[in-house]
């Protein structure tokens, strides 16, 4: 992982190379800082490939985001902080490194844009699939396999680690340790706790904050965890992983919840109207043609979609008619 402070002094640098009054010595300055250390290119590259993406997101989007005109100078510290979620003060560039999800997206060595899902092949043969907006360091050595869940989820599929090194593999965030025993498993990172679900095989998992703690799952179920604890197993359906496949399997599932789901597959705001966040809702929806899903919810359900813009929808009761 890179120190915070190369980051930080990196955000510097690129808050002021944007400013209208950045200068040729400014540029040779930052390239000097950037070939002054390996790590000092890699904090750079990966911002600037961040910016890349940020820059190309809808206009419609970035017009809510930056409404108000303002000095070039506020534009550029304000531009840092969308893209890092970083904190700046009105006088200066004084950063606050943070954990936000969007900082762990700019930072990983593998993450995946919202809507996307990528599988990636690593070095022991083991698969790992990222599902929307997820990022992951991957850290191997001679005494064992790490995969660090930065952000979103993740579905690893493991592979033996042959003779004669057998090293484990595990999946750490911030919660835990989610370690493999020959199998196929979900793990998902939330603000307050994460939850793996078990395909194949086994896991055990242990709390950061109770490392003597070893709670064994088994295929078929899957259980919430926090830093101090892990809950009590419970059933789990293969369909909890359909989207590796681009699709969301509900049954009975709240209305709300499923929103919700959705919302992480597609950019700006998708929310439920409260009064209509109770209703049940069964079928298989496309996670990958979100507009088509809500489509799709509007002929199984009394509501409406109704579209601000593009990247400002809500699903609302269906009007009455007399």
């Amino acid at each position: 992982m890179i120190s915070p402070a190369i980051v930080q002094r990196a955000s510097e640098w690129m808050v002021r190379l944007w400013a209208d009054d950045a200068s040729d010595k400014d540029r040779q300055a930052c390239e000097r800082w950037r070939a002054e250390h390996p790590d000092h290119e890699l904090a750079w590259r990966r911002l600037q490939s961040f910016d890349d993406k940020l820059s190309s997101a809808p206009r419609e989007v970035a017009r809510h985001v930056l409404r108000e005109p303002a000095p070039a100078a506020f534009l550029a510290r304000r531009r840092a902080l969308q893209l890092l979620g970083l904190a700046v003060t009105a006088g200066g560039a004084t950063y606050l490194v943070g954990g936000s999800d969007r900082w762990q997206l700019a930072m990983a060595g593998h993450s995946t844009g919202t809507g996307e899902i990528r599988t990636i092949t690593l070095a022991d043969g083991s698969r790992v699939v990222l599902s929307s907006a997820s990022a992951i360091d991957v850290r191997f050595n001679q005494q064992e396999r790490l995969i660090v869940l930065r952000a979103g989820e993740i579905l690893v599929t493991s592979a033996p680690d042959p003779a004669p090194l057998y090293r484990p593999l595990c999946v750490q965030d911030r919660h835990g340790i989610v370690q493999a025993l020959g199998t196929r498993f979900t793990v998902r990172q939330e603000a307050d706790s994460s939850h793996v679900a078990v395909f194949e095989g086994a896991v055990d998992v242990r709390p950061v904050h109770a490392p003597g703690i070893a709670v064994r799952i088994d295929a078929g179920q899957g259980a919430s965890f926090s830093a101090s604890a892990v809950q009590t197993p419970a059933l789990v359906l293969e369909s909890a992983a359909a989207w590796v496949r681009g699709l969301l399997v509900a049954d009975g599932m709240r209305l709300d919840a499923l929103i919700a789901e959705l919302a992480r597959y597609r950019p700006g705001l998708l929310r439920c109207d409260p009064a209509v966040g109770h209703l049940k809702v069964s079928g298989v929806f496309s996670v990958r043609d979100t507009d088509r899903a809500l489509h799709n919810l509007t002929r199984v359900l009394p509501v409406n979609v109704v579209s601000r813009t593009r990247y400002w929808v809500t699903v609302t009761a269906a009007a009455v008619t007399k």
